[in-house]
């Protein structure tokens, strides 16, 4: 069993995750469960307008998640993720741990609003 460092952002169903948010997101970690992914980070990310229609949808739901996962559960991983009602499309990134553990720690600081808002190659104020 080797375990992998997934990034996977999902496009969800807008009106599905709108309606009902908590059935949207146990949808995803029904899933990752039944792929035996441990998840580290996860939250949505953007909803908006699709630039182009898929299927009948125009709008959607971006939502990210990081999670560990054996390497061999990825055939099975699309195959859900194709027959889920909530999905629409999805996109799944393997990562190094070095690159993979700031990424989710950046992710879950953002959840929680502790993130950094020092402007990117600015010194914070010292006070002196």
């Amino acid at each position: 069993m080797a375990q992998h460092f997934y990034e996977c952002m999902f496009l969800l169903d807008s009106g599905r995750y709108a309606v009902n948010s908590r059935a949207a997101e146990d949808a995803l970690q029904e899933i990752l469960t039944r792929c035996n992914a441990e998840v580290v980070a996860r939250a949505p990310w953007q909803d908006g307008k699709l630039a182009y229609q898929i299927g009948n949808h125009k709008k959607g739901l971006h939502y990210l998640i990081y999670f560990k996962m054996d390497s061999a559960q990825v055939t099975e991983f699309t195959r859900l993720c194709k027959l889920s009602e909530t999905v629409v499309r999805h996109l799944l990134i393997s990562h190094p741990e070095k690159l993979f553990a700031p990424m989710a720690e950046a992710l879950s600081q953002h959840v929680t609003g502790q993130a950094d808002t020092t402007p990117m190659g600015a010194q914070p104020d010292k006070g002196y």
